[in-house]
C-alpha cells in the first residue's frame, strides 16, 4: 500500500495552518505595499541554464532538476552505453561527464531555487516595460534538494522584496526598515539585523593570503552552525593553509571598520541594526552590503531573513549592468517560532470555518435551511449548512466539533410562525427571533 505521507521535506497544510500562513502573508503584503513595492509572480519552473552558476557550488547542488521528456529524454539516453556509463570521459573544465549529464544532458528545466534569479531574468527581459526604479515584492514557493531539519524544508515560501535601479544606500535602509516593521507587526521584540559588506569581507580574505574568496566565504557562512573551530577545519579541508585560516578568523573576530555601512546605520536610526564582520551570506551573487535578521532570545538558531546588494546579477542576463538590492523573509521559520511562542492572535489561533451552522430538520425543510443560510450570508456572516437531515443531537455535536459559535435550528414549528431558534454555543444563551432579524441579533451579540 502506498504511503499517505507527503514526500520528504514537503508538507500538507490543514485549514488552521493555512489561516496562520495567510495572516502572516497578509501583514507582509500590507507593509511592503506601504513602502511602495508592487507584486510580481514568476513560473515555478525555470530553464536550467537560468539557474546554474548563480548560487555557488553548494547552492548549485541543491537545485531540483527536471528530466527531459519524451523524445528529448530518449535522445539523451542514447548517449549511454549498455553498461550505463557515459561515452565521454572528462570535460575540459575538469568536471566529470556524469555530473555534466545530470545538469544539462538529462535535464533542461529546474524548479525555482529562489526568487532573486527569476527576478533578474524578468528585469532583463522586460527592461523597457519597467520603471527606472522598479520595486517589487514576491511571495511564492521555492524548492531545494536540501536535508530537511527543524524549520528547514525542501518546499517552502519565500517573501522577497527588491529594489532595482539605484546604488543609493537609501535602498538598503528602506528594505531593512520594511522587514523590521513586519516583525514588529507580528509581535517580535527580540530580533536584530546583522549587517556587513562583501567588499570588506573580500579585503579580509585577501589580507589573510587566501586566493579563493568563494571557498572562504562559504565556510564562514556556517559559523553559527559549526563554530569557529568547525569553520577553520572546513577552510583547511578546502585547501587553505592553517596560518591563513587563523589569520582570516582572527580578523573576522576582531571586527574592524567598514565605512561603507555608516550611511545605512544612520538611515536606519531606531532599528536594531549592528555591524557583524562575521556575516558572510553564502550566495555568490552578492556584491555589496549584506544583511541578516536573527532572533536574540529563545532556542531557535539561524536567521529568519536575509539579503543584500547584487549589482552584477541582472547583467548576467543581458548587456546592461543594473544595480539591485533585496531581502527575503523566511516565512516557514517565522511560522514555526510564532507557533511555538503562541504569538498568533486568538481570532487566528482559534479560528473556525464559519460563524453559524444551520441545521436541517428533515428533507422537507432543506429549502428553508438554505434560504436562512443565504439570508445570513447576505449580512456578511460565514455560514455552513449541515449537509443532510439528521438527529438534532448529532448536528449539535458536529457544531461543537468544528467550534462554530452559533447554531440555528430550522424546525417545522418555528417555520410555521416565521421564527428561527438559535443559540450562542459559547454562553449557551438561547434566542428566538423572526427570520429577517436573526442576522442582526447575532451581529449585535457578537459586537
Amino acid at each position: 500500500m502506498a504511503s499517505t505521507n507527503p514526500a520528504r521535506g514537503m508538507r500538507d497544510f490543514l485549514p488552521a495552518d493555512v489561516r496562520k500562513r495567510e495572516y502572516v502573508i497578509g501583514i507582509i503584503k500590507e507593509v511592503y505595499e506601504r513602502y511602495g513595492f508592487e507584486p510580481l509572480e514568476t513560473p515555478a519552473v525555470e530553464n536550467l541554464e537560468t539557474l546554474m552558476g548563480k548560487y555557488g557550488e553548494e547552492g548549485g547542488q541543491l537545485i531540483f532538476k527536471i528530466l527531459k521528456r519524451g523524445d528529448k529524454l530518449l535522445e539523451a539516453l542514447s548517449g549511454v552505453d549498455s553498461l550505463g556509463t557515459l561515452e565521454a570521459d572528462l570535460d575540459s573544465d575538469g568536471l566529470s561527464t556524469t555530473r555534466k549529464t545530470s545538469e544539462s544532458i538529462f535535464s533542461d528545466l529546474a524548479l525555482r531555487y529562489d526568487l532573486t534569479v527569476p527576478l533578474a531574468r524578468v528585469v532583463a527581459n522586460h527592461r523597457n516595460e519597467l520603471p527606472k526604479f522598479f520595486k517589487r515584492y514576491q511571495i511564492q514557493p521555492v524548492w531545494r534538494a536540501d536535508r530537511p531539519a527543524r524549520g528547514r524544508f525542501r518546499e517552502f515560501y519565500q517573501c522577497d522584496v527588491d529594489a532595482i535601479g539605484s546604488t543609493s544606500t537609501v535602498v538598503e535602509a528602506e528594505i531593512i526598515s520594511a522587514a523590521c516593521d513586519i516583525l514588529d507587526r507580528l509581535g517580535f521584540n527580540d530580533y536584530e539585523v546583522r549587517l556587513n559588506h562583501r567588499q570588506f569581507l573580500s579585503k579580509l580574505v585577501a589580507d589573510a593570503g587566501i586566493e579563493n574568496e568563494t571557498e572562504a566565504l562559504v565556510a564562514l557562512d556556517k559559523l553559527d552552525k559549526i563554530g569557529q573551530d568547525g569553520v577553520k577545519n572546513e577552510l583547511v579541508s578546502r585547501g587553505i593553509s592553517e596560518d591563513s585560516a587563523d589569520k582570516f578568523l582572527a580578523s573576522v573576530s576582531g571586527g574592524g571598520t567598514n565605512a561603507g555601512l555608516d550611511a545605512i546605520l544612520r538611515f536606519c536610526n531606531g532599528k536594531p541594526v549592528r555591524v557583524d564582520a562575521s556575516l558572510a551570506r553564502g550566495l555568490s551573487y552578492y556584491t555589496g552590503a549584506i544583511m541578516e535578521i536573527v532572533l536574540t532570545e529563545g532556542d531557535f538558531k539561524g536567521s529568519i531573513g536575509g539579503g543584500g546588494r547584487y549589482d552584477g546579477l541582472i547583467g548576467m542576463f543581458g548587456k546592461e549592468q543594473i544595480p539591485a538590492c533585496g531581502f527575503s523573509l523566511g516565512l516557514e521559520r517565522i511560522l514555526v517560532v510564532m507557533e511555538e511562542r503562541g504569538m498568533f492572535p486568538p481570532e487566528i489561533a482559534e479560528s473556525t470555518p464559519a460563524d453559524v451552522l444551520v441545521t436541517i430538520w428533515n428533507d422537507e425543510t432543506i429549502a428553508d435551511s438554505l434560504k436562512l443560510a443565504r439570508e445570513l450570508r447576505s449580512h456578511g456572516l460565514r455560514v455552513t449548512v449541515y449537509p443532510q437531515a439528521d438527529k438534532e443531537d448529532k448536528q449539535w455535536k458536529y457544531a461543537n466539533s468544528i467550534k462554530v459559535p452559533w447554531i440555528c435550528t430550522v424546525n417545522e414549528t418555528d417555520l410555521g410562525e416565521g421564527m428561527v431558534s438559535f443559540q450562542d454555543l459559547r454562553s449557551r444563551q438561547r434566542y428566538r427571533e423572526p427570520f429577517e432579524q436573526v442576522a442582526a441579533k447575532i451581529k449585535e451579540e457578537n459586537a
